[in-house]
């Protein structure tokens, strides 16, 4: 099936404006162009270390939307928004107002990717197959993890969580009560259980994440007593504190980014045992050293720091206990 794309280019001023237009007259989905600089606020919620390089902010924007071409006649379609524009510049700057049509192909852009996502080893034990892949021969006493990661973060090819998951290899025991701090799909807390942990909680402010989470415990038959989500913020929340609990786990995984595993390791310290071990992972190795001095200056002990590619990975301990 075929789509048609209308893009109107106007000015950041009179985005809103016309963004509504458009929901007027029944188009639904918009997307905005701009090149407004990102605030603070917009970088934390977005969850990225390598923010792109815009150009100047030259105040035009390009609003999009697409439209099944049965349900609109394009030439009524441009006199719609064309008489819409008119309106509205009589009070704000509506720009150029230059319209444009044009054809594309409804592609299922969701799931494209999962064509290059095949099953592969992590670890010399530990196999990750996609839940809709065959499993390849592999040795009788192998690991496997099923994964569909949906839209959340986490398929394990990934060097940070490589990173975290060969931690995890060296750490867990079968008294272990694990934390999964950011669980995205929840494959480091389904790999902790599947090495012989005796508990897992995965907390995550996305419900997106937790929903994929669910799902994957379900398909790696892990039983729900074993295994608790939480969902909130640990690091600003008491209430999500509380339920985490206090002086609880053995091991604590975060495979987040820098920027937020700083101000985690103020927070999570209360919640580990008195030898407890902390991976994090998600680092840049141009901000190892600022997540370093955190921990340091948090009471922690780094034990190892492991790198690959670009990416490091540290274990730390509480200092009392070294």
């Amino acid at each position: 099936m075929k789509y048609t794309k209308v893009s109107l280019k106007t000015t950041t001023e009179a985005v809103d404006f016309i963004s509504n237009l458009f929901d007027e007259i029944g188009l639904e989905g918009i997307q905005i162009e701009d090149n407004i600089p990102l605030s603070e606020e917009d970088k934390k919620a977005m969850f990225i270390d390598i923010l792109p390089d815009l150009p100047e902010d030259d105040g035009t924007a390009i609003v999009s939307s697409y439209f099944d071409p049965a349900a609109f006649e394009i030439p009524q379609l441009r006199m719609k928004i064309e008489e819409g524009l008119k309106e509205l510049s009589l009070f704000v700057n509506v720009g150029e107002g230059t319209l444009q049509f044009s054809d594309t192909d409804d592609k299922d852009w969701l799931n494209n990717w999962k064509e290059f996502f095949k099953p592969f080893h992590v670890a010399e034990d530990i196999i990750i197959k996609p839940t809709w892949e065959e499993l390849p021969e592999h040795k009788e006493n192998d690991i496997i993890i099923e994964i569909d990661p949906g839209i959340a973060f986490g398929t394990g090819a990934h060097e940070t969580t490589k990173l975290c998951i060969l931690g995890l290899r060296n750490y867990i025991t079968p008294d272990t009560k694990l934390l999964d701090v950011g669980c995205g799909s929840g494959i480091l807390s389904i790999i902790g259980l599947k090495l012989g942990a005796s508990h897992a909680v995965g907390t995550d402010i996305d419900a997106h994440a937790l929903d994929a989470t669910r799902e994957n415990i379900m398909v790696n038959h892990i039983s729900e007593k074993n295994f608790d989500l939480i969902a909130g913020d640990i690091i600003s929340d008491q209430a999500i504190q509380q339920k985490v609990g206090m002086k609880k786990y053995n091991v604590v995984v975060a495979n987040i980014l820098a920027d937020i595993i700083i101000p985690l390791s103020g927070e999570i310290m209360q919640h580990m045992t008195e030898n407890g071990i902390f991976i994090s992972s998600g680092i840049l190795n141009t901000k190892a050293d600022e997540v370093q001095d955190a921990l340091l200056k948090n009471g922690f002990h780094i034990v190892e720091k492991n790198e690959m590619g670009d990416w490091v990975s540290f274990v730390a301990t509480p200092e009392a206990a070294k």
